[in-house]
This record gives structure tokens, sequence and C-alpha cells, in this order.
């Protein structure tokens, strides 16, 4: 009885197609994986920031969920995460947590975290009934989408976040929904 790596009815020349097939189709994987990776890549990109948008931030004031205005000048001075968000954002809502979490621990150490919501008042009222924040929410509006591009997300994706240090200059910026190891390194480079 011999053995052979063909299968009994195959011939050489199909197994060899069968091969080259296999082979292809890896190929083809392969690169409709990378692709997609560089696309992801590509969307989550941050680009520069206006030169003058961080001060625009700072001379900036946004109508809180209540109806107090925040001047934004009134945060300058300490390390600040500035989160841009939507009620109708998936990842947005899924970080939420993790920032207040993040809030509750640091706020002490002097960090402040502000979420900037780019959405309807009305939604925004309605989500902080169910879902409470213990850091401040403003309301963004179109104002707030054009700051979003001005500090770097020229996609306008969401969520995003930036981290301004102590003197009020940009100091970590990320589009997509941050995580936990994100926060420790942003918290440690301050």
């Amino acid at each position: 009885m011999s053995h052979s790596s063909v299968e009994p009815g195959v011939d050489s020349s199909q197994a060899l197609q069968a091969s080259r097939r296999r082979l292809f189709l890896w190929g083809a994987g392969a690169a409709a994986g990378l692709a997609g990776a560089g696309l992801a890549a590509w969307r989550l990109r941050v680009a520069d920031a206006q030169a003058d948008q961080p001060q625009a931030l700072w001379d900036a004031s946004f109508e809180g969920v209540g109806g107090e205005t925040l001047q934004m000048a009134s945060m300058r001075g300490r390390p600040l995460l500035l989160n841009f968000w939507a009620t109708w954002c998936p990842p947005c809502v899924q970080e939420l947590p993790l920032l207040n979490a993040f809030y509750g621990e640091h706020r002490a150490k002097g960090w402040q975290v502000l979420g900037l919501a780019i959405d309807q008042p009305a939604n925004v009222q309605k989500f902080l009934q169910r879902m409470p924040l213990d850091f401040p929410v403003v309301l963004g509006g179109l104002g707030g989408a054009e700051l979003s591009r001005g500090l770097g997300n020229d996609k306008g994706g969401l969520p995003f976040t930036v981290m301004f240090a102590a003197d009020g200059s940009i100091s970590k910026r990320k589009i997509g929904q941050l995580t936990e190891k994100d926060l420790e390194s942003w918290f440690k480079s301050v």
C-alpha cells in the first residue's frame, strides 16, 4: 500500500490548482485586510490643529445643559480632557462611564473633564437624566463641530478627545473611543 499526498481520484494538476487557489485567496484576504487597516488609520488620523484654535477655545463660552454659561477661560490653568460626543454615537456613550470614573479619580489632583455635546439640547438633557455624569457637559452645536475640526478632527468623527496641558496647549488628541490605557498614558504624560 503506497501513501501519497494526492487524494485518491484527484490528479496532481487538480491538486496544484487547488493549492494555487488557496494561496491566491489567502493573498487576496491579506491584501483586503491591509487595505481595511489603512482606511481605518486614515479615517482615525488626527490632522494638525489650526494655529489659532487653542486660543479660540479659551476665548469661547458654551451654554450648559441647565442654561448656565461656561466661560472656557475659567478652565485654563489645569489639565483638561475635552470630549466631543453625541447621544446618537454608540462609542461616545460607551466611553462616558470611563471618563466619569477618570474624573472622579483625578479631579482632586487638579484634572478637569468637559463633555461638549454635538447634539440637540433636548436629547442631551434626556440622556443625562438616564446617565448622570459628575463632570460638566455643555452644548456645542455647530460651533462645537467647527471647533472640533479646527482642533484636528478634520473628518468630524465622534468621539473626539483633546487633552490640554495646564498652560492651555494641546497635549494629546484622539479620534475614536478612548480606552483605560489611553487615559493612563495621558495622565502620566502631564
